[in-house]
C-alpha cells in the first residue's frame, strides 16, 4: 500500500521505516529541508539502535523515500500518518498547533479518498476535532476519515517494539476504516485491538500514566527501604512475583524522564481538569518524580558538605540508555545545581554529549572516557545505566580523590561493591562503606 508519514522525529521516522520493512511504499515528509536532504543520503537524524541499517535497507529497496513537499508526499497515498510533535504548554496541556496544521494541509492537498492516522499523542477528543477541521477545509467532496493509532514505542528499543509489541490499538468511527488500518499492520503479527476513537486516545495516556505511577511507587518504597534497612531490589522481586503486579517498571532510581512520561502525565492531569476532575493520584506521581531527582544531591550534600571547588564526575546524561535524548533527564537539574553550588562537573556519556552541549550548562567539562571523568574526583554520580557504566572496572573508582559513588540507577550489586574500597550509595539499599555494608541514615 502507498503510505505517507508527516514528521520524522522518533515516532514518525521509526513508523515510516518499519512500515516500509513490512512491504509498504512509504514517503516520509518533513518541512526541514536540510534534514530531508540528509535522510535522502542515508543519514539518520536521531540516535536509535538499528534504525540506520533498516532505513538504508528500505531506501535501497525502493520502498522508502523522503521529501519536504506535501504535494509530492501525498500523491497517490491511501493513508497519511500524522507524527508531528505535541509539545507541552506552560499549563501542562498538549500544544496541538502542528497537528492541526497538518490536518489543514491534508484537507487542502489530498486528491483521492484518504484515511488520516494520528500517531502523535493527543488529548481525548482531538481526532474528532481534526475530522471537523478536515471537513471544513477540504477543497473537494472526497472522503477523508480520521483514525487514532497511538504509538507505544520505547526510545532505545523502538525498532524491537515495532515488531514485538504487546498490542496495536486502532480507534475509528467506522469498521471499514479500522479494518484498512488493521490490514496495513497485519504483517507485524501483533494483536490488534479495535475500539472507538476516544477510547484509543485515552488508552495511550492511561498506559503511560500507569507506568509512571509504578515508577514513582517503587521509588517511594525505596526511600522507606533506606530508612528501615530493607533492600528495594529484593522487595521489587517479591512484589513482581505476584502476577497481579508484575515485575516491569519496578526498578528504583532517580525518576523517569524523556519525551513521554513527564509530558503525558501532566497532559492527563490537564485533561481531567478540563472536565472538572481532580486527578489527585497522578498529581502525586508527578510530585514524587520531581523530588526523586534531588535524592542524589541531598545525599551528596550530607557527605561532602557544600559543592564549592569540588570535582564531581557525572556518568550518564541521557534520560535512559540507548538514546541521545535529554528531554526531562535528571542530568539537567542535577548538573545545574552542582554548578550553581560551585562544583566542577566532568561529564561522560557514550552517545548524548552533542545534545548535552545544546541543553546543559555551558560550564560542564565533557570527556570521552570514563576514567577522565573519575580521575581525582571528589565524588561520582551515576545518572544513566549505560552498559559501558554497568560493566566498567570497579577499580576505576579508586583513581578518584575520594572514592565516593552515588548510584542513581543501582548499576552495581552490593556484593560487587563490598569487594572494593569504595563508599557506595545507591537507591533503596544499604550503604557500603569501604567494603562494609551498613544501614544508611537517609
Amino acid at each position: 500500500m502507498k503510505l505517507a508519514v508527516v514528521g520524522t522525529g522518533y515516532v514518525g521516522l521509526v513508523t515510516g521505516v518499519c512500515l516500509a520493512e513490512i512491504g509498504h511504499h512509504v514517503t516520509c515528509i518533513d518541512i526541514d529541508e536540510m534534514k530531508v536532504e540528509k535522510m535522502k543520503k542515508g543519514i539518520v537524524p536521531i540516535y536509535e539502535p538499528g534504525l540506520s541499517e533498516l532505513m538504508n535497507k528500505n531506501m535501497a529497496a525502493g520502498r522508502l523515500s523522503f521529501t519536504s513537499s506535501h504535494n509530492e508526499g501525498f500523491a497517490g497515498a491511501e493513508v497519511v500518518y500524522i507524527a508531528v510533535g505535541t509539545p507541552q504548554k506552560d499549563d501542562g496541556s498538549a500544544n496541538l498547533t502542528y497537528v492541526e496544521q497538518v490536518a489543514v494541509t491534508i484537507a487542502k492537498t489530498a486528491k483521492n479518498e484518504t484515511i488520516v492516522v494520528t500517531k502523535s499523542t493527543v488529548p481525548v477528543g482531538t481526532n474528532d476535532r481534526l475530522q471537523t477541521i478536515i471537513n471544513q477545509n477540504k477543497l473537494s467532496p472526497i472522503k477523508i476519515e480520521v483514525v487514532s493509532n497511538p504509538e507505544f514505542l520505547r526510545e532505545g528499543s523502538a525498532i524491537y517494539d515495532s515488531f514485538h509489541g504487546n498490542r496495536i490499538i486502532i480507534g475509528a468511527n467506522t469498521e471499514e476504516a479500522a479494518q484498512k488500518i488493521a490490514e496495513i499492520n497485519k504483517p507485524f503479527g501483533i494483536f490488534i485491538y479495535k475500539t472507538d476513537i476516544r477510547s484509543a486516545e485515552m488508552i495511550k495516556y492511561a498506559s503511560n500514566a500507569f507506568l509512571a505511577t509504578k515508577i514513582s511507587f517503587i521509588n517511594e518504597i525505596a526511600n522507606i527501604c533506606e530508612r528501615v534497612g530493607a533492600d528495594v531490589e529484593k522487595v521489587a522481586v517479591g512484589m513482581g512475583l505476584d502476577q497481579r503486579i508484575g515485575s516491569a517498571f519496578l526498578k528504583a532510581g532517580i525518576g523517569y524522564g524523556g519525551s513521554c512520561f513527564p509530558k503525558d502525565t501532566k497532559a492527563l492531569i490537564q485533561i481531567a481538569g478540563n472536565v472538572e476532575y481532580d486527578f489527585e493520584l497522578l498529581k502525586g506521581v508527578v510530585n514524587v518524580n520531581r523530588k526523586q531527582q534531588r535524592i542524589l544531591l541531598n545525599k551528596l550534600r550530607g557527605i561532602v558538605g557544600n559543592f564549592e571547588g569540588k570535582k564531581i564526575a557525572v556518568l550518564g546524561l541521557a534520560f535512559k540508555p540507548d538514546t541521545d535524548d535529554l528531554r526531562e533527564a535528571p542530568s539537567i537539574l542535577i548538573t545545574n545545581e552542582l554548578i550553581n553550588g560551585g562544583a566542577q562537573v566532568y561529564a561522560y556519556d557514550p552517545i548524548a554529549i552533542e545534545n548535552a552541549k545544546k541543553t546543559l550548562n555551558s560550564s560542564i567539562i565533557y570527556v570521552e572516557k570514563l576514567e577522565d571523568a573519575l580521575e581525582k574526583a571528589d565524588a561520582a554520580l551515576i545518572l544513566t545505566e549505560w552498559s559501558e557504566i554497568k560493566n566498567m572496572e570497579i577499580s576505576l573508582f579508586k583513581t578518584m580523590k575520594n572514592p565516593i559513588v552515588l548510584d542513581g540507577r543501582n548499576c552495581f550489586s552490593l556484593v560487587q561493591m563490598q569487594e572494593s574500597n569504595v563508599d557506595y550509595h545507591s537507591v533503596g539499599r544499604r550503604v557500603v562503606r569501604n567494603g562494609i555494608k551498613e544501614v544508611t541514615e537517609w
